[in-house]
């Protein structure tokens, strides 16, 4: 059927957390809201990361369009 459709099946490993696009954004956002930063309570912790991924489709658009792509390496 793939043949047929002119598909090409690539076999993944399991677990592929660079393959996958959210734990490629998650690893964006913990290194915008999180790293090198102390947080007095969870609200703030909430809103650091909230907004963190509110500015994804403005002020961090250029980068996250970099992050966020289907151009994977072959081997």
């Amino acid at each position: 059927m793939a043949v047929n459709l002119e598909i090409t099946l690539l076999f993944l490993p399991p677990y592929s957390p660079n393959l996958n696009n959210i734990e490629r954004l998650w690893k964006f956002v913990k290194k915008k809201a999180l790293y090198g930063k102390f947080y007095q309570n969870f609200d703030l912790f909430q809103q650091a990361i909230t907004q963190t991924l509110y500015k994804t489709n403005t002020e961090y658009a250029k980068e996250i369009d970099t992050l966020i792509t289907l151009k994977f390496q072959k081997f």
